[in-house]
């Protein structure tokens, strides 16, 4: 189904679907006739001589010196080529399609002042799969991602490289490939293209969704070892949540809740403590609480997403120019970071239930490390070396990138939010995420194979689906092999799947 851009609906699983999914894109024709008529404010304001901020005049430190009538185009051609600036390896190609979706939709709103060829050519290149190739560092996400979006614009110039059905190419030569004309820039098309904080907004929306899938597993995975660990379940109820009244503990839950229903283990059939430790008896307030920094989170992307973060700002309905700082990057940086954060918690109560798994003192009555033959094998005793490296790695990568600002420009721009920083470190809490998750589904699986009573119909879905992935460890044998695969699948989101196909029903985030 296609997606229409307007400027004001872009959400999350729509950048979600054209990123990684190829969904193809229209603009609205009222949108584009919004472009237009900004344009011809720009052109008339021009054409009288008016001086405008990145139109007529230098940007940043050189904002006060003006350029001649012959200067302002080929201003936005060295624009480009300055602040190409990046550094390292190229983006996965999704990040890139992710920003370009989230710079076409600002432009929509017919504030940015560029001409209607620069935000269709970027939906022609998404369209038929011609994506930039971009640097991952070099942008502070303070005037907007300058560095990655000016190796975006350089495609619009015939320059720069491009990936093109599976081959890295001179951009010129891929957008020939694809058919798409090269439409140069013209006054303010350069600036239009970079003065936002859109790559932090692409990549942070896929990361936003990215993480209610490995919350929701990270339930899956809690629901997996109470049933092995023989938890009082008394701490689910729904009623005991309302009463706090915090929507993301009430929602997990529910969720934890509906994975175990149909379990001897809710039913009086299985003898249970009182209480049990926090690391089981609080689940779903500490879920809960990374679930409503989601909320948050997600509700500050899609503002982002169906805002105008240009400087200047063109109002063609009232004849007027606004200057300011809406390319800021911290709106999104610091949500951003608090969810990465967040992420780092689960993980880290992941592994203390890990840890009750094997520990034979905490277990009860499991074998030593989940192991037939203790002492003679170890189980899955490296397994919680390696979570627990892991979690160690996500609290390092925990700190915050919002408070580390480092001034640029003269400090001319002397407060930057360095987003593109969050953006990096919570890709690596991602990835660990799925290893400490799935090395969680491992073990509980285990444990389950040791327990002979009848297990909630989310848990035996979830049980089969881990099952089909990684068989029992009946005797030692290389455990990396089945800790990348289990990272594999918790990032395929299979086992949501998997459990949904029985009727499980997850609430969601947003």
């Amino acid at each position: 189904m296609t997606v229409v851009l307007d400027g004001f609906s872009l959400g999350i699983r729509d950048v979600v679907s054209i990123a990684r999914n190829g969904e193809q894109i229209e603009l609205s024709p009222e949108a584009l006739g919004r472009v237009k008529k900004c344009r011809s404010l720009l052109e008339s304001k021009i054409a009288e001589g008016e001086i405008m901020y990145g139109v007529n005049t230098g940007i940043g430190e050189f904002s006060e010196i003006a350029l001649s009538e012959h200067q302002v185009k080929d201003f936005q051609r060295y624009l480009i080529f300055n602040h190409s600036a990046g550094i390292g390896r190229p983006m996965p190609v999704d990040y890139v399609r992710a920003a370009m979706v989230s710079r076409i939709n600002v432009h929509l709103h017919g504030n940015s002042g560029c001409r209607s060829e620069v935000p269709e050519t970027m939906a022609m290149m998404l369209n038929r799969g011609v994506t930039p190739v971009v640097c991952e560092k070099g942008s502070v996400g303070a005037c907007g991602d300058l560095a990655p979006m000016s190796q975006v614009a350089l495609l619009l110039l015939g320059e720069g490289e491009a990936w093109y059905r599976g081959e890295r190419l001179p951009g010129k030569e891929a957008m020939e490939r694809a058919g798409i004309p090269i439409p140069g820039l013209q006054a303010r098309d350069g600036l239009a293209l970079i003065n936002g904080s859109n790559f932090i907004a692409g990549i942070g929306a896929l990361f936003v969704y990215d993480i209610e899938m490995l919350l929701t597993q990270a339930e899956i995975a809690a629901a997996m070892s109470l049933e092995a660990l023989l938890a009082n379940m008394l701490p689910y109820q729904r009623k005991l949540h309302e009463l706090r009244g915090f929507p993301g503990s009430i929602a997990s839950a529910e969720n934890i809740r509906h994975m175990i229903e149909g379990s001897d283990l809710v039913t009086g059939k299985m003898p249970v403590k009182v209480q049990d430790a926090y690391s089981m008896r609080a689940t779903p307030q500490i879920i809960g609480t990374a679930r409503d920094q989601l909320s948050y989170t997600a509700r500050q992307f899609e503002i982002e997403l169906n805002g105008v973060m240009d400087n200047p700002i063109f109002l063609p309905d009232e004849d007027r120019v606004l200057t300011g700082a809406n390319f800021q990057g911290t709106p999104i940086a610091l949500p951003l970071d608090c969810l990465g954060a967040a992420l780092c918690m689960i993980c880290a109560l992941s592994e203390r239930r890990l840890n009750r798994l094997e520990n034979h003192f905490l277990n009860a009555e499991l074998p030593p490390f989940l192991t037939d033959n203790p002492g003679l094998f170890s189980g899955l005793m490296l397994s919680q070396y390696t979570a627990g490296m892991l979690v160690t790695e996500q609290k390092i990568l925990s700190t915050p990138s919002f408070i580390q600002s480092i001034p640029a420009a003269a400090d001319q721009e002397d407060f930057v939010s360095m987003g593109m920083n969050a953006v990096l470190k919570t890709r690596q809490i991602i990835e660990n995420a799925c290893g400490i998750i799935g090395i969680e589904l491992m073990a509980a699986a285990q444990a389950l194979d040791y327990r002979k009573f009848k297990f909630g119909i989310g848990t035996q879905a979830a049980y089969e689906a881990v099952r089909s992935v990684i068989k029992h460890l009946d005797t030692d044998r290389p455990l990396f092999i089945d800790h990348n695969k289990m990272s594999e699948f918790v990032a395929s989101n299979s086992i949501i799947g998997k459990t949904e196909s029985v009727g499980i029903r997850f609430e969601h985030s947003f």
